[in-house]
């Protein structure tokens, strides 16, 4: 029985995970943070426009298990904001656990605050993954989904700084890009000035810091709209989002705010000073980049080049799913790599 190493535990790894298991094989999940789905734990947004065919596509190819659980978690359906019809949006202080326990119940080994840091290569194979604490995990196929966004350095240099946000690098220490190690020189996305990556799209506000008023509309419609004043409209700023089908002008012309368990703000950074200007968020607090009024996670900056099997180029051995696999812009596009 083959034994398949998946490096990266985000809502790619867990995917690939399961089609690996249900294929047959061995399967171990190396995590460098202590908990599962990654970005997944800040996205909440599932099934809009036309991911709602990729996910009914994906569900009909035999991977129904994840967007299951999506469906499960959703606190509304079928939600409109600007831009997007149809959406599901999932509580993201509920979908890890859940994950974490259909991985654990399919008999997957999961390796949690485990940091891959290097790699064994024999004639462009790899042999084993080298951990922070010198162990080596042996293997015959290995799946990177390590995702793009560190290691710190990289926010600092292409963006405002490290925002502490929800990956945590100086606590679990910075992502470390596998395909790299093996002597792949990985692919880096650019913006439309030519500088390099890309902000995450959006922040995380405490709701319990919102007035009375607006988690009661959230809670009941999913969404609230608040208008920016006209001198504060800034358009420019959309370019720098990751998720450029939230890069309208809607976007820069309110506070889109969703319901995800966290009020999810639709903007890369907002100045709390500004923030606390409008109605009803007096009080607001980030939670998640803390930093939010400043900076956000840099993305897209180690993507494998690899082949329409996502197997990456120069290696036997190493596949690669989720923002390795090339410059996507949502979960469910991350999660159909695995089918591959």
């Amino acid at each position: 029985m083959s034994k398949v190493v998946i490096i990266g535990g985000g809502w790619a790894g867990a995917a690939a995970a399961i089609t690996a298991k249900k294929a047959g094989a061995n399967v171990i999940v190396i995590e460098r943070m202590d908990m599962l789905l990654g970005l997944g734990n800040v996205g909440g947004i599932m099934r809009n426009n036309g991911r709602y065919t990729a996910a009914e596509e994906c569900i009909l190819l035999g991977a129904k298990e994840l967007f299951h659980i999506t469906d499960e978690a959703s606190r509304h359906v079928n939600i409109d904001f600007p831009g997007h019809k149809h959406a599901s949006l999932y509580d993201v202080c509920k979908v890890e656990p859940m994950v974490r326990r259909l991985l654990i119940d399919m008999d997957i080994e999961i390796l949690l605050k485990s940091r891959a840091v290097d790699v064994n290569v024999v004639d462009n194979r790899i042999e084993g993954i080298i951990l922070e604490d010198g162990k080596i995990i042996e293997g015959d196929v290995f799946i990177e989904t390590t995702g793009t966004t560190g290691p710190m350095g990289n926010c600092l240099r292409y963006g405002n700084g490290c925002s502490m946000c929800i990956l945590r690098c100086p606590s679990f220490g910075p992502r470390v890009s596998i395909s790299q190690k093996a002597g792949v020189e990985d692919l880096i996305g650019k913006r439309k000035d030519g500088s390099y990556g890309a902000f995450s799209g959006s922040c995380k506000l405490n709701k319990d810091s919102l007035s009375k008023e607006i988690v009661e509309e959230l809670n009941k419609n999913g969404v609230v709209l608040l208008p920016v004043p006209k001198e504060e409209i800034n358009t420019k700023k959309l370019e720098m989002k990751v998720c450029q089908q939230y890069a309208l002008k809607e976007f820069a012309e309110n506070l889109v705010l969703l319901d995800t368990g966290h009020a999810k703000l639709m903007a890369p950074f907002y100045p709390l000073e500004k923030l606390r200007k409008f109605k009803g968020l007096e009080n607001a607090r980030y939670e998640d980049p803390y930093s939010g009024g400043k900076g956000n996670s840099i993305r897209y900056l180690s993507i494998a080049p690899r082949d329409n099997t996502m197997k990456v180029e120069k290696l036997k051995n190493l596949f690669c799913a989720g923002e390795k696999a090339g410059l996507f812009v949502g979960h469910t596009d991350a999660l159909n790599t695995k089918v591959q």
